[in-house]
C-alpha cells in the first residue's frame, strides 16, 4: 500500500494504528491492539485510564459531532488527535483543529483524516493541522506541493503565517485615511 501520510513537510510511514472496534463491540471489554494507537473519542471515554497507561503513545480521532472540549484535560499526554473529514465537502473539521490550536492550546500532532484531498491541504494547514492522511487513491508526493499553493494569506487563522494586511501595512507604514 502506498504510503499517504503527510507529516511534517514529507511523505511518511504511519506509525500509528488507527483502531475501529467491531460494530457492536463492548468498548469496555474489546480488546486493543499493541503499540501506537488511535482509537475513537467514544472509545477514549470508555476507556481512557486504561489508554493511558499503556506503554505506547496514543491517540484520539474526533468525528465532526464530537467537542473537542472533551480531551481538554488530557491534550498534554496525547501524541495525536485525528480529525475525520467523512466527506470532502464536510468543513467541521476546520473548526475542531482551530479550537484544539487556538482556544485549547494543543501543540501535538493534530491530523486530517477521511476523504482528504490535496485541494484541502493549504487550507487545512492554516486551520492547524500538521499532518493528513490523504483519502485512497491521492497521490502523496504530488499533494506535497499544495502545502505551498498560496505565497499570500489573506486572514488570520492558526498557523504563524501572518495575514496581508499585516504584512502589507509593515511594508509601507501605517494607512491614512483621509475623510
Amino acid at each position: 500500500m502506498p504510503e499517504r501520510l503527510i507529516r511534517a513537510g514529507r511523505v511518511q510511514a504511519d506509525d500509528f494504528t488507527t483502531f475501529d472496534p467491531p460494530e457492536g463491540a463492548d468498548l469496555a471489554t474489546v480488546p486493543l491492539p499493541a503499540g501506537p494507537l488511535i482509537v475513537p473519542f467514544a472509545l477514549w471515554a470508555v476507556r481512557r485510564d486504561a489508554l493511558l497507561a499503556r506503554d505506547a503513545p496514543v491517540g484520539v480521532r474526533l468525528e465532526p459531532t464530537d467537542d473537542p472540549a472533551g480531551l481538554a484535560q488530557d491534550l498534554s499526554r496525547l501524541a495525536v488527535v485525528a480529525i475525520r473529514f467523512p466527506k470532502f465537502t464536510d468543513g467541521r473539521g476546520y473548526s475542531t483543529a482551530w479550537l484544539l490550536r487556538r482556544r485549547l492550546g494543543f501543540a501535538g500532532e493534530v491530523r486530517a483524516v477521511g476523504d482528504v484531498k490535496r485541494d484541502q491541504l493549504f487550507y487545512l494547514a492554516r486551520s492547524g493541522f500538521d499532518a493528513f492522511l490523504l483519502a485512497d487513491g491521492q497521490d502523496a508526493r504530488a499533494a506535497l506541493a499544495s502545502l505551498s499553493d498560496f505565497s499570500a494569506a489573506y486572514q488570520a487563522a492558526a498557523d504563524a503565517r501572518p495575514p496581508r494586511f499585516r504584512t502589507a501595512a509593515l511594508l509601507t507604514g501605517p494607512a491614512i485615511i483621509h475623510g
